[in-house]
């Protein structure tokens, strides 16, 4: 990216601009059709059927039926409607740290927003089940089925509402959490929580919107990670479709469509799926196909996992490692022992990353985790520069703040990516998962020796 002086800034957040910033090829499809012709969808246009049959290809057999509309809020709120219109229920189960979306339906189903309004925030059809973070949740690495442990977390809070005359409409989960702080749900829990949820009316939406169209490299859709055997209800998925322009899609059964439709009350959207964004939506998936970003996605996020576990090895300041394809987190901690959040360091380290013209972002709940999520374009020569610039910066923090590194590389020898080799893991989901094993990698002594913060600036990136 350029800024207004011609600055260049390596962007390594930018999930919005899927392909690259201003591809030439997208960028000529939507001026091709916009010299043509743009109306709304009113009136069918070869593009729009065109480009749900690429979509849909992509996808389950089972998930055939699309509504365009424009953009990630617009998609969860009308998956909202679906699920409610299905068995005519009304609650719904979110997870710790969610965000879903800006409008009022999605705020009210986003920890990560009410609850920045204060402790009676959270509306009576909602119901929070615990973040599946086997860093920082409940249920962690040294669990030996963390996945049925955080399903039967939910499970309890079905048992629950139905005891208090409640229904389920659904449970709605980002494949992977971004805001939450990057986190890889465990394979396996996906599939518990749909049987769980469906068995009482319910149904289950993926929330692709941060985390679709290939980012998880060998998959083309994250929910893919947990195995052939899992298929959503419900799909939403925005910011990439159109990379940079507003649209976005909810892509269901003909059962759920049928009954949605059946309300009477008839569903029109303006410039969804207009010929103009169809053309975009078109170009984006050729791109993916034709310069094999999703290949990409898997070299260079495996080259970029690599890369950051040596600083792991270096650094007591990084607590944890996770990610697929390029969508990663790194995790810094205070204390390994106690994987205390590093807030303050976080944000002084992406301020300091801007000095040096590289963008990155810090998010979760403590705002501790470095998040990747940069273009597909991304390439090894990035990613080798971001981590060198981090390497050097960390560098500088333990320095200044006294924090111990005395035998860091050796206690932290025995550190590798966890893979899923011999595991009950899907083929392909170890091609590009992260997990630093933080139990076998904590430090006896404290890290600091004396207490000290460093500076933060807030900035917007």
């Amino acid at each position: 990216m350029f800024d207004e002086k011609g600055e260049k800034y390596l962007d390594c957040i930018n999930n919005v601009a899927h392909v690259g910033h201003s591809h030439p090829y997208v960028i000529k499809a939507a001026t091709k059709q916009m010299e043509l012709l743009n109306t709304n969808s009113r009136f069918l246009h070869d593009n729009l059927v065109q480009y749900a049959q690429r979509l849909t290809a992509t996808l389950p057999e089972k998930l055939s039926v699309c509504y365009f509309v424009n953009s990630g809020s617009e998609a969860n709120d009308l998956a909202l409607r679906l699920a409610r219109q299905y068995h005519g229920h009304q609650d719904v189960i979110t997870l710790e740290n969610a965000y879903h979306g800006h409008v009022t339906s999605l705020i009210d189903i986003s920890p990560y927003k009410f609850n920045q309004l204060g402790k009676d925030s959270k509306k009576e059809f909602v119901h929070v089940a615990p973040s599946p973070d086997i860093y920082r949740g409940k249920y962690r690495e040294d669990h030996p089925d963390p996945a049925s442990a955080y399903a039967e977390d939910v499970k309890k809070i079905i048992e629950e509402t139905q005891k208090n005359g409640r229904k389920i409409a659904a449970f709605i989960a980002e494949s992977m959490q971004s805001c939450g702080g990057q986190v890889i749900p465990p394979v396996g829990y996906f599939q518990k929580v749909a049987e769980y949820v469906r068995a009482v009316g319910g149904v289950f939406i993926a929330d692709e919107v941060q985390v679709g169209f290939g980012r998880v490299g060998k998959h083309f859709w994250a929910f893919q990670l947990q195995g052939k055997d899992f298929v959503p209800d419900i799909v939403t998925m925005g910011k990439p479709i159109g990379n940079g322009h507003p649209m976005s899609c909810v892509v269901t059964t003909r059962e759920i469509a049928e009954s949605f439709g059946a309300s009477g009350l008839e569903y029109f959207n303006t410039f969804g799926g207009n010929p103009v964004s169809c053309a975009i939506g078109l170009a984006v998936l050729e791109v993916i196909e034709k310069e094999d970003l999703q290949g990409n996605a898997t070299r260079v996020g495996n080259y970029l996992l690599e890369l950051l576990a040596e600083q792991k090895e270096k650094h007591p300041l990084v607590g944890d490692i996770r990610g697929v394809g390029l969508f990663v987190g790194v995790d810094l901690v205070k204390d390994q022992q106690k994987r205390t959040p590093a807030t303050a360091e976080a944000l002084h380290l992406i301020y300091k990353l801007k000095e040096h013209q590289i963008l990155l972002s810090a998010d979760g709940p403590h705002r501790n985790i470095l998040k990747f999520k940069p273009p597909m374009c991304f390439t090894m020569e990035d990613a080798k520069h971001v981590v060198e610039t981090i390497d050097a910066l960390l560098t500088e923090m333990e320095e200044a703040t006294g924090m111990k590194t005395e035998n860091n590389a050796s206690t932290n020898a025995q550190c590798k990516i966890k893979t899923t080799e011999g595991s009950s893991q899907p083929e392909g989901a170890n091609e590009s998962i992260g997990h630093m094993n933080g139990a076998a990698c904590r430090q006896e002594n404290g890290l600091y020796s004396k207490k000290c913060s460093l500076p933060s600036k807030g900035i917007r990136t």
